[in-house]
């Protein structure tokens, strides 16, 4: 449906577009008279692209800038006045488990997370909105007070849930087309850098709408020196319609903490896999045998033929002896043997094969003879800057929910392999991997994945804003109110199959650290703190009240307890064990390193049974 403007051409927005069509370095975003960000002309710039002369203007330098930037900067300095609340119910494995599902705006989060994990993150993933002009932004307003500003943007329901329909929009025609994207990732950047560990990575999903302006406050953010790589993710292989040309890929903007303390992982080579098990690790059987002709009979090579000796069961591998062919319980002779009347020849000199016999092994095959073998342990490569394959391309992550949740849960899903991928290149065995834009939770599915591989202890912090899913959609029909309720059934019944792959793999190496394997998740909530306002503001409220009780009625002693740790600094993940004492609630955490009760009354005696 088309409306009537009602008005009249307005010449001046005509002439700018103009003006734009002609020079485009020359428009830029500016605020107006009351405030708004609208399209204007830069006129010094202008007068230059007129002039043949250098036209004297403002002093130049270099400098990336938009309207609010300095609010952004002021946003990610400063407090909030919040708490994270547990959820039990919607847990798994709550008292045991050491990975988190946060729900709540990720700025918030990442405010609350600053003393507790600060330089303790080695990995951060996100998928943040592309700024297509179809993805919500984050609405960040710390001046007004909580339910006031709920009333002033009623974008929350009734159970307190995000509602995505009754935010803006990021469109072209809203006159902040790049600002209002800036301005919400920047302050995100920022409180992430602080979280992550000396040698900590970012990867950042992104695509072509804004990769040049992220890779910009990136740069400003973690240091151009700090840039490692714009990697290129084929997603859509066959391509699809993007202007005059068939868009086939997204990007992975990777950035370290500090270049110079980062070391990536080589990744394994796609199609490959270890199908053999020892002490050390994984490998793959490669012949010694060299198996090109040529090398047969060759006069100069003479060092890469002589009588080989191998371990078959003998345990001392000390102590190398010769014995018959017969005896398989000891060292084996197999001479150089021929083949159609010409010698054969291995791969390795005397003397390597010596130095290397550890990563040698024999087998006696079905026609009696033994062959010699290589443990072949590495099958990976330096990450390259273009990644491919199908199991990285988008469907493949649709249907990976699908095949989870059912058809219509989420939209565009990035798939296991990729995630997988960009853990084994950035992190370690024991490192915190956090998403602060966890959506349908793909980064939590392929840690648990990548734990059950190699014996792994990672453990991950996912962050979702509550935002309510289409009444129409299939994810709201069968009961998913928003993104965070996806998220954490997917994580439930990820972590089902994963442990049902663990125990029908009984051969494996990683077998009892597999019994091991973390599939659970605390849920944190943000919530508003658990004092009431006296507790901030005594002077602004009658002295009597000053000794009421000003804990919240609705908040409990666990409540106050996970308040206490984000004081103090504690990880959230802790192993917590509540007691009954003298008939109050006490909780000890990671043994004794924190003990607390928040009962009434608790006397001097009852500290006393405690201590």
């Amino acid at each position: 449906m088309e409306h009537l403007k009602m008005h009249s051409l307005n010449k001046i927005d005509e002439n700018v577009s103009k003006i734009a069509a002609l020079f485009p370095n020359c428009v830029t975003e500016a605020k107006d008279e009351n405030g708004e960000i609208v399209h204007k002309i830069d006129f010094d710039m202008l007068k230059q692209e007129l002039s043949s002369t250098l036209v004297e203007g403002r002093e130049e330098r270099y400098q990336f800038t938009w309207p609010d930037k300095k609010q952004a900067i002021l946003t990610a300095n400063a407090p909030i006045n919040k708490t994270l609340r547990p959820c039990r119910e919607e847990s798994v494995d709550f008292d045991s488990t050491e990975n988190l599902y946060i729900e709540g705006d990720n700025l918030e989060v990442l405010k609350l997370l600053q003393e507790t994990y600060l330089g303790k993150i080695k990995m951060i993933y996100i998928d943040p909105p592309y700024n297509t002009g179809n993805d919500f932004v984050y609405e960040d307003d710390f001046r007004a007070e909580s339910l006031e500003f709920r009333k002033k943007s009623g974008d929350f329901d009734e159970s307190g849930n995000q509602i995505v329909d009754r935010l803006t929009l990021n469109t072209e025609s809203n006159g902040r087309f790049h600002t209002d994207w800036l301005n919400m990732m920047y302050p995100r950047l920022k409180l992430a850098r602080d979280l992550l560990s000396d040698d900590g990575v970012i990867f950042i999903s992104i695509d072509d709408n804004e990769v040049e302006n992220l890779k910009k406050i990136c740069d400003e953010v973690f240091g151009e020196g700090n840039f490692e790589s714009q990697i290129t993710v084929v997603v859509k292989p066959e391509g699809r319609r993007y202007g005059s040309f068939a868009k086939t890929h997204d990007y992975l903007l990777v950035y370290s903490k500090n270049s110079k303390e980062q070391n990536f992982n080589e990744i394994q080579v796609e199609g490959s896999e270890f199908k053999y098990f020892d002490e050390i690790g994984g490998f793959n059987l490669v012949g010694l045998r060299n198996r090109n002709v040529q090398a047969f009979n060759s006069s100069n090579r003479p060092n890469l033929r002589y009588p080989f000796y191998v371990n078959v069961n003998n345990p001392d591998k000390n102590n190398m002896f010769e014995v018959s062919p017969v005896e398989i319980s000891g060292w084996t002779k197999i001479e150089a043997s021929t083949i159609n009347g010409l010698q054969s020849v291995w791969r390795w000199g005397k003397e390597k094969a010596l130095k290397e016999k550890d990563d040698l092994i024999a087998y006696r095959g079905n026609d009696d003879e033994i062959r010699i073998f290589q443990k072949e342990r590495t099958l990976t490569q330096t990450p390259k800057t273009v990644w491919t394959g199908k199991n990285i391309i988008s469907n493949k992550g649709t249907k990976e929910v699908q095949d989870i949740l059912g058809k219509g849960f989420f939209d565009f899903p990035k798939p296991i392999e990729l995630l997988r991928t960009i853990l084994y290149t950035g992190s370690f065995k024991d490192s915190i991997i956090l998403d602060f834009f966890s959506g349908s939770a793909t980064t939590a599915h392929a840690v648990m994945q990548l734990n059950a591989e190699d014996g792994g202890k990672r453990k991950f912090i996912m962050v979702q804003i509550p935002e309510v899913t289409d009444e129409k959609s299939e994810a709201y029909k069968a009961g998913y109110k928003n993104i965070c309720e996806i998220g954490k059934e997917r994580i439930r019944r990820a972590g089902q199959q994963i442990l049902k792959q663990v125990q029908n793999d009984k051969g494996s190496l990683f077998a009892d650290e597999k019994k091991k394997l973390d599939i659970g998740f605390r849920v944190l909530k943000i919530d508003s703190t658990n004092m009431e306002d006296v507790y901030y503001s005594p002077d602004h409220f009658d002295k009597s009240d000053l000794f009421k009780f000003n804990v919240k009625a609705d908040r409990t002693g666990e409540d106050l307890l996970f308040q206490v740790m984000l004081d103090l600094g504690i990880m959230l993940s802790s192993k917590i064990e509540t007691k009954q004492i003298d008939g109050k609630t006490v909780f000890f955490v990671e043994g004794n390193y924190l003990v607390a009760c928040f009962d009434e009354n608790v006397t001097e005696e009852t500290i006393t049974k405690i201590a």
